[in-house]
């Protein structure tokens, strides 16, 4: 897709854990079904020993793209399709990062380079009641892609929390939700800039994979703003856009409905600077500032 950063997350990930200090970095996400998962902890492994404690490993169970692309990424391209063997694959990715093969394993014997204290943090990412119950069943940190389906949000949130087994992994639940986010310092403005966003999700459902439209091809193709605004049949919407202010509450409400550790901003819009500016006003409405100045 030409509107993606990147489809090697952990050839970005590299470069932004080298250009930043302390935050955390992580994909979103390693489509595990398409990877050996050998060659996924030797990857992330690496990541970790350059950057201790900041690197987190976000899977997925989906195949991601269109069905040739799925085809495509295959190694065994025979005419049987492969069982879902996700929750194996998991286990033994785990196991890789972990140490956790049983004594007679053969996959015991090999030792998963760089040999350091720690590993990268696995995360579980979803968009259905399905990953819910499998972040929960092995004790992993969870990611709930609300921008992609919003029907589901507290009902898989809801499931994660009261389903989760303590693992070595992790000891209690903790769940991320990921929503899309449009700040502008007027409510018009914003609404103005998330047609892009509208449009550029039509045309996904479509099978048209190009870059963001920009604002006036939107309105051109859907119709002014105003005629767009119409209420979601779920019980958060799928971006939240207005005012910081207006914003910060909406997300405020959600954090405290669905107690959550932690809430991901994906911002959908076609110029950059748009972009930029949203964040600097979301950073504003809840009083964060940088904690120091990169030369």
């Amino acid at each position: 897709m030409e509107a993606l950063a990147s489809p090697a997350p952990e050839v970005l990930i590299a470069r932004v854990a080298a250009e930043t200090s302390s935050m955390r970095v992580g994909s979103g996400g390693v489509l595990l079904p398409h990877y050996s998962p050998l060659k996924v902890a030797e990857t992330f492994r690496m990541l970790h020993a350059l950057y201790p404690g900041r690197i987190d490993l976000g899977v997925g169970r989906a195949p991601g793209g269109t069905p040739l692309e799925t085809y495509a990424l295959r190694r065994d391209r025979g005419e049987q399709v492969r069982a879902d063997d996700f929750p194996a694959q998991l286990t033994e990715l785990l196991n890789f990062l972990h140490g956790g093969f049983p004594a007679n394993h053969p996959f015991g014997r090999i030792t998963v380079s760089p040999a350091m204290p720690g590993s990268p943090e696995v995360w579980l990412l979803g968009s259905s009641p399905w990953s819910a119950a499998a972040a929960a069943h092995f004790g992993l940190p969870y990611a709930f892609a609300h921008f992609i389906d919003p029907q589901p949000t507290r009902m898989a949130v809801e499931q994660y929390r009261f389903q989760f087994k303590p693992s070595r992994h992790r000891t209690a639940p903790q769940a991320i939700v990921a929503l899309g986010v449009l700040c502008a310092d007027t409510e018009e403005e914003a609404q103005r800039l998330l047609m892009s966003a509208r449009l550029f999700r039509r045309r996904i459902r479509q099978g048209l994979l190009g870059p963001i439209p920009t604002v006036e091809e939107a309105i051109r193709e859907l119709g002014p703003p105003a005629q767009r605004m119409t209420t979601e049949d779920s019980e958060w919407p799928r971006y939240c856009a207005g005012t910081p202010e207006q914003v910060r509450d909406q997300l405020s409400k959600m954090a405290t409905a669905l107690h959550l550790d932690e809430m991901m901003v994906v911002t959908i819009v076609h110029d950059h600077r748009a972009r930029m500016r949203s964040y600097e006003l979301l950073a504003q409405a809840f009083n964060l500032s940088p904690t120091r100045t990169v030369g």
